[in-house]
């Protein structure tokens, strides 16, 4: 019963879901020439890392969290885990973590460790409480993995490194607006000023709308500068038309709560699509 209670402090829909692009920036990287042990410690330790910065987030939200009908019943808010050792348990994992990435390369652990800080601290504890730009410095965290898994392969920051970043940090301001927009009310009543709350629905919108439409550049300038052929460039394109079609829907919507359920949940498609795309194009044509 405790390790399951221990493993839900990891947050695993999140962990998984960063450490899958982790995973295919590693590939996108590797271009078809994959080697098995850093590999296996890059998706390992990024996981690790990931999983890390969920379990002190759970610490530090606390007051936050009881507040909002969705994460009123997590462990921490709950006092399954006493937090001293929730605040153990992310050191341990934290610690094994970086261990592994550093198996790969300094740069792909430094990575890791910045992106726990921006997570940890820059966003979960200062600018999501204090700031509507808090989305921004969290969007920075979230395309670490991708980066990471990339810098894995490359040791480097290249052309291809600043396009995987900027593709992730860029997806996840749809993604999170949309669920400000059907979560708003839980948001204000936690006082987290969130886009919805300081600057209206209508403004997020718009926001959310001019987000989708750089994703999508952006993730055809990675076919432009000649990191991924022409089956990628097909289905993302032809997806992210219809995201940006999504996006202008609901400029016009009646019903936000609706639109952005559907936003939302697309975004998941999107993110997915494209991280199986990156992983699997040096097999395509």
């Amino acid at each position: 019963m405790k390790i399951r209670v221990y493993y839900q402090l990891t947050k695993p829909h999140v962990t998984y879901g960063n450490a899958i692009t982790a995973v295919a920036g590693f590939l996108l990287a590797a271009n078809g020439s994959i080697h098995l042990l850093p590999f296996l410690a890059l998706t390992i330790g990024m996981t690790l890392v990931i999983a890390s910065a969920c379990v002190i987030n759970n610490y530090l939200d606390i007051d936050i969290d009881s507040k909002m009908e969705r994460t009123k019943k997590r462990e921490m808010v709950r006092g399954v885990i006493p937090g001293r050792h929730a605040v153990i348990f992310s050191i341990v994992l934290g610690v094994i973590g970086t261990l592994l990435l550093l198996a790969t390369n300094v740069l792909t652990a430094i990575i890791g460790v910045l992106g726990w800080i921006t997570y940890v601290w820059l966003y979960g504890a200062w600018s999501k409480r204090q700031s509507i730009h808090g989305t921004l410095v969290g969007s920075i965290s979230g395309a670490a993995p991708i980066l990471g898994g990339y810098t894995a392969v490359a040791n480097t920051i290249d052309t291809g490194a600043v396009l995987v970043f900027l593709i992730l940090f860029l997806w996840q301001l749809p993604e999170f607006y949309s669920i400000a927009i059907y979560r708003r009310a839980e948001y204000k009543a936690a006082g987290v000023p969130v886009m919805t709350v300081v600057k209206g629905i209508k403004n997020t919108k718009t926001q959310i709308f001019l987000y989708t439409v750089a994703f999508v550049i952006a993730t055809i300038l990675l076919y432009v500068t000649k990191y991924t052929g022409i089956t990628y460039l097909i289905v993302m394109g032809v997806l992210g038309a219809y995201w940006i079609w999504l996006g202008a829907k609901g400029l016009r919507a009646s019903d936000d709560n609706a639109w952005s359920r559907k936003m939302f949940k697309f975004s998941l498609t999107v993110l997915v699509v494209f991280s199986l795309m990156i992983s699997v194009d040096a097999w395509l044509p």
